[in-house]
């Protein structure tokens, strides 16, 4: 399949490139970078000179007269949204990294994103690609929704607590930990290396967008904070609900195994997660536990921000889309130490 990357020379869409490489259906003819084209993408990113020799940056519009198949779309929020009804129109496979198609209620975006979404009547088309919990909806999918990774971690972690009726659907409390790559390139204050090293800092305080993303993943109501920790990459999610009846440590974590059994790239450890353990590949590790004095659950999830969180899921999707072994080309172990 011949594939377009918009949005190649972020972090996200430079994952993709890197993956794609490996994957026996993908061609990658296009990569489109607005600030870089001209520019190739082993002078960009040069640990993918060896896969790229010989690949230049256009800019973002010539996908829109591509001949390709499918594209990924790896842009901030706002941008896909311009581009994705042309490229529909053409009947070219759409996977959006970005946040424009993830939520099917236009007021969402105009509350949480502050502005209004400008092609609200393709919201209605899109898959949203969390592939653990709606694979039977992504077969012939062709404009899919990737999840943030934050929603990722979290609904993976609580999802099968709530679908189950066990814990209470208000009041969960989710704190994030997350690796630097999570905010993109773009350069921020708290970014900056005298400011991070050594230290982590809570951001998007009660308001950060992914709060309804979760929320309408699981049908529940939440309080998010995320937190920004001095590692590349990486993402631990530890969250809370309160039990509806008595449940043990190990019926909580049968409650995962079962959920999961059939799920390649979701592994239920009995220990508590590290943020380490997943990274450099496509696998969520998931755990709980429940503390019988206070009647709260605690669940547990790790995750690569970039892989399973962002380019990895995204590839993991198309392939159950276009009818694949859902694992084909992605990483399923992680980088030691």
């Amino acid at each position: 399949m011949r594939i377009a990357v918009v949005g190649a020379t972020g972090y996200a869409g430079l994952e993709v490139l890197r993956l794609a490489a490996s994957h026996p259906e993908l061609e990658v003819v296009l990569a489109t970078g607005e600030s870089n084209a001209g520019k190739s993408v082993a002078a960009h990113a040069p640990a993918l000179a060896h896969l790229y020799p010989d690949l230049v940056y256009e800019s973002t519009s010539t996908v829109l007269d591509a001949t390709i198949d499918s594209v990924f779309v790896a842009l901030p929020h706002g941008k896909s949204q311009s581009l994705v009804p042309g490229l529909r129109e053409r009947g070219i496979r759409v996977v959006d990294l970005g946040a424009d198609f993830r939520l099917k209620d236009a007021r969402d975006y105009d509350e949480w994103y502050g502005e209004a979404h400008t092609a609200p009547d393709l919201l209605g088309d899109a898959v949203y690609a969390l592939v653990e919990r709606h694979r039977d909806e992504l077969p012939g999918a062709n404009l899919i929704a990737v999840p943030g990774c934050y929603p990722t971690a979290s609904s993976l972690a609580l999802g099968p607590f709530v679908d189950r009726g066990l814990v209470e659907t208000h009041g969960i409390v989710v704190n994030a930990l997350s690796g630097v790559s999570g905010a993109g390139r773009a350069t921020a204050d708290r970014l900056h290396f005298s400011r991070l090293a050594g230290n982590a800092e809570a951001y998007g305080l009660l308001r950060h967008r992914h709060t309804v993303e979760i929320q309408r993943e699981i049908n529940a109501e939440l309080l998010f904070t995320p937190h920004l920790v001095p590692v590349a990459r990486g993402m631990l999610v530890t969250a809370y609900a309160r039990v509806r009846e008595p449940l043990t440590s190990e019926q909580a974590l049968e409650v995962l195994r079962a959920s999961y059994a059939d799920d390649p790239c979701v592994v239920v450890v009995d220990d508590p997660p590290t943020l380490k353990d997943p990274v450099g590949s496509n696998l969520c590790f998931v755990s709980a536990r429940v503390d019988a004095r206070t009647g709260w659950l605690v669940v547990m999830s790790s995750l690569d921000n970039l892989i399973k969180g962002a380019a990895g899921q995204a590839i993991q999707a198309w392939n159950v889309a276009s009818g694949l072994v859902e694992t084909r080309g992605l990483p399923l172990s992680g980088v030691t130490p």
